[in-house]
């Protein structure tokens, strides 16, 4: 594929316009950590129309252009903790044919979560942080089901669109 960095230059504008787009959004629970993920909708669609490791560029890039960008140090280093992690679990389960995209994406919200988590817990030095887990696990499931139904949506659309 000739222009293969062209597409990953139009996939990370658009995971990078969805980061805007977010903050633009009053999505808020109270609980800090929880967000749509709106962003990772470019990053499942990547992952099936490419492979894991041109995901795990796009992913990594737009948490640290994102961070620079709207963000902070920390809000970097969590990010980048839930979203390689959850690249990871992605990656596996989208490789064994056996999940939808939906359920695929749930598996990474529930991921994502799980890493910012364990990043929080080693950054205050207390378990008490992991009180929020249930709650996290409920969010990561719920945004990760939107942002999976949307992504199998957009992907049957573009299905002619060789990008591999």
């Amino acid at each position: 594929m000739k222009n293969r960095a062209a597409y990953f230059g139009v996939f990370t504008a658009l995971a990078l316009i969805l980061s805007y787009v977010e903050t633009l959004i009053p999505f808020r629970f109270g609980i800090p950590g929880i967000k749509l993920g709106l962003a990772n909708l470019v990053v499942v669609i990547v992952l099936y129309k490419t492979n894991w490791k041109e995901a795990l560029l796009l992913s990594v890039s737009r948490v640290l252009l994102a961070g620079f960008i709207f963000g902070s140090l920390f809000s970097i280093i969590y990010s980048l903790a839930g979203g390689v992690l959850s690249l990871l679990v992605m990656a596996v389960l989208e490789r064994s044919g056996r999940f939808s995209v939906a359920g695929v994406s749930m598996a990474g919200g529930v991921a994502h979560n799980i890493g910012q988590l364990a990043t929080a817990m080693i950054a205050v030095s207390t378990y008490q942080v992991g009180y929020y887990l249930p709650v996290l696990l409920i969010a990561g499931l719920a945004t990760g089901a939107v942002i999976g139904l949307a992504a199998d949506a957009v992907l049957k659309r573009i299905r002619n669109l060789d990008l591999k």
